[in-house]
């Protein structure tokens, strides 16, 4: 586990005893209690052979006063899973969906569950309304009305033997207390319609509370099969941003660092007589508007591989139109982790493919809130300092399993 020091701008790993085991797809919370906790439940397990493969149903707490990791063993909880989603709404932790797989069957969940931080007690809970369907790597934030909102998502059903179709969704609802219930544990399903500009479906991105009725959403992929029955995925690097009262969409724009020159220019006082009526026929030029959609190909500084990014329509003025094509925006990728301290949001790494291979990134961004005028980089991924491992060079008689038939099985965390 590491921890990023904004005072000291640096990465600290931490290390205590009684760590969960190597696990991604996971969920984890963190909250303020008893000076610090981050609570992590589920996630899946897979060799670099991909031999080994299994979900994990597991929930733990790091407290960080004590600097020690404890599993937590309560009844009830969710089955093994990953791609769910976690959220932390008064006194509760909620988990939302996910997927099962063991190489020979799946399933995607909509169940939810409830654990509750004082009784340390799972609830699977039944809503009322009609809910959404089952899915994994879809948004999932807690509002200030401590209400549930759920957008996109990606699930696959079997259409017949060895044949699958997998579908990216991009509806929306809201899971809502029931009134004068005083237990947290009724709750109904409510269909939201969204209004705005209409984002382009996607699944895995990230999203993040900037303002209490403002959330921002970055990357995700929308994955087609092409005529070979191969999954060949599109990856965004747009940042959008959803009025969480009017469930409302828009392409937060970047309005660049401004030009002193053209500040003191400004200022500066018109002479008496002056006529400025050729600036404003320039600026009423500037605000003639663009919807068209845009597409292009963006290809790493390092020149390793190529991303095709989707199409994003937005109602921009000409000028910011060039403004946007120079600016630097982080790389497509999906999965980067999110978080907003002090106004600013920090973007950190994520996945990206490239045909057959996956790279797994550690840059490191962030973007004040308030100015939205460029990215800052923190830290940059070098990929050509990369080894690409092909799945067959490993090996293991290991069968799939899931964490059920793997409670006796002890793993290593290999600190280097």
């Amino acid at each position: 586990m590491f921890v990023y020091n904004l005072n000291k701008n640096e990465w600290m790993i931490v290390k205590a005893p009684g760590a969960p085991p190597p696990r991604c797809g996971h969920q984890a919370i963190a909250t303020t209690v008893n000076k610090g906790e981050l609570w992590v439940f589920g996630g899946e397990f897979s060799s670099p052979s991909e031999s080994q493969f299994y979900h994990y149903k597991d929930l733990w707490v790091y407290r960080f006063a004590e600097k020690k990791w404890e599993k937590i063993l309560s009844p009830g909880g969710p089955s093994a899973r990953s791609g769910h989603r976690m959220v932390h709404i008064k006194k509760q932790l909620i988990v939302f969906g996910g997927f099962h797989d063991n190489l020979r069957d799946y399933k995607y969940y909509n169940d939810v569950h409830i654990f509750n931080l004082e009784t340390y007690a799972w609830h699977k809970i039944e809503l009322s309304g009609v809910p959404p369907l089952p899915r994994s790597g879809c948004i999932v934030l807690a509002t200030p009305e401590n209400k549930l909102l759920v957008y996109g998502g990606y699930s696959k059903e079997r259409i017949k033997k060895d044949v699958d179709k997998g579908s990216i969704h991009n509806d929306m609802f809201l899971m809502t207390p029931e009134k004068n219930d005083q237990t947290g544990l009724k709750w109904k399903w409510v269909s939201v319609k969204q209004s705005g500009l209409k984002i382009s479906p996607r699944c895995s991105a990230s999203a993040v509370l900037v303002q209490p009725n403002l959330a921002y959403l970055f990357g995700g992929v929308f994955d087609e099969e092409d005529d070979e029955e191969e999954l060949r995925g599109t990856f965004y690097n747009d940042l959008a941003g959803l009025d969480l009262e009017k469930f409302q969409w828009h392409i937060v724009t970047l309005h660049g660092k401004k030009d002193e020159t053209t500040r003191r220019r400004r200022r500066k006082p018109k002479e008496d007589g002056q006529d400025d009526t050729g600036d404003k026929d320039a600026s009423d030029d500037e605000t003639e508007e663009s919807s068209m959609p845009v597409e292009s190909k963006v290809v790493d500084d390092d020149g390793i591989f190529t991303v095709t990014i989707g199409p994003a329509s937005t109602s921009v003025t000409d000028k910011q139109q060039s403004t946007c094509k120079d600016m630097f925006v982080p790389s497509p990728r999906i999965n980067p982790g999110l978080a907003v301290k002090h106004n600013v949001l920090y973007l950190y790494g994520g996945m990206v493919e490239n045909g057959d291979r996956q790279y797994t990134l550690n840059d490191f961004y962030s973007l004040d809130c308030r100015k939205l005028d460029e990215w800052r980089t923190i830290l940059k991924d070098d990929l050509s300092l990369q080894t690409w491992y092909d799945s067959s060079d490993s090996s293991s008689n290991s069968d799939s399993s899931d964490e059920d038939d793997s409670e006796n099985e002890q793993m290593d965390v290999s600190e280097n």
